[in-house]
């Protein structure tokens, strides 16, 4: 007690006080470290978006230009006009709306079969016990090293002979075509192996007990693994609804009726052979974007939700 007393007197720090400020800088110089090393990873990450943000804020702004060099690097417009987006939506020089409707069918038929049919292969890879289990499925996810473009003559024969560019009926015709477009992609190995990781999370316990209580394996899947799974269903969902809705090169290739194109791909017959209005077509992609948008702005929360439960899982 007198040496305590004697140290607080005379100015010198005890030893506990000398512990308290030596930690207390320490953790001054950590806490700085820290934002710097912060400050240096948002400076990245901010130059890194405006690298990927900057082409479709170029096509943006060329969109609203009537005139001027299109190829030249700028920040802002030299002029606007909406006459771009006008001539597009107005359909003269393509059928627009149509490209529209094009796309929501093949969007709606894509996605309702993709899911489904992800949703049910990915059960039995996940909770069922079967010999070659998981050598079925590596089996599965070897093939994701092969480019979609490895299989379009395959794809393309197997369309031929499926009958589905067959030429009988005007409304069976696009039937068959729609559906000719989304066949190629109805197998998505991404989401297989989404909804496995989703459906492994799920307590086995639940399922043991459906089956005591005599549910069918169709029964568990329906009322136990898609509820538990709804996000990564949902992330699912997302990730094709925008791959259909920019199908191309397949739908180029393979879709005899160009007024059955989705608006990704019809939108190339802006570029004719001679000329080629190239605003109009900057204006089109723009257009393009914007529902991919809305769907990300509404399904952002499942989305990463979703994601996040799939890698977890």
């Amino acid at each position: 007690m007198k040496s305590s007393l004697f140290d607080t007197v005379s100015g010198t720090p005890t030893p506990s006080q000398a512990h308290a400020r030596a930690a207390a800088q320490l953790k001054a110089r950590k806490n700085r470290r820290d934002r710097l090393a912060n400050l240096l990873a948002y400076a990245v990450l901010i130059v890194i978006a405006l690298i990927m943000l900057y082409p479709f804020y170029w096509t943006f702004i060329t969109s609203l230009e009537s005139s001027g060099n299109i190829y030249q690097a700028k920040l802002l417009p030299a002029s606007l006009s909406l006459r771009n987006y006008a001539e597009v939506l107005s359909g003269t020089t393509v059928p627009f709306w149509r490209l529209i409707l094009n796309s929501l069918i093949i969007c709606t038929l894509g996605v309702s079969l993709t899911v489904t049919l992800a949703t049910l292969a990915a059960y039995p890879l996940a909770k069922m016990r079967f010999p070659g289990r998981d050598l079925i499925f590596y089996a599965i996810l070897a093939l994701m090293v092969l480019p979609n473009e490895a299989g379009l003559i395959v794809n393309y024969i197997t369309t031929i002979k499926l009958g589905l560019l067959q030429q009988t009926h005007p409304v069976l015709d696009a039937l068959r075509q729609y559906f000719a477009v989304v066949l190629p992609g109805i197998a998505s190995i991404v989401g297989l192996f989404l909804l496995r990781q989703a459906y492994l999370g799920v307590p086995q316990e639940l399922i043991e007990a459906a089956r005591i209580d005599g549910a069918g394996e169709l029964t568990i899947w329906r009322r136990i693994m898609l509820p538990l799974a709804l996000p990564t269903i949902v992330a699912f969902s997302i990730l094709e609804f925008v791959a259909y809705w920019n199908s191309f090169l397949w739908a180029r290739i393979m879709l005899p009726d160009k007024n059955l194109m989705p608006l990704s791909a019809g939108l190339l017959e802006l570029s004719g052979t001679f000329s080629t209005n190239s605003r109009a077509v900057m204006a089109g992609a723009v257009i393009t974007v914007v529902p991919i948008l809305i769907v990300f702005a509404f399904g952002q929360k499942y989305f990463m939700k979703g994601l996040e439960g799939a890698v977890k899982g």
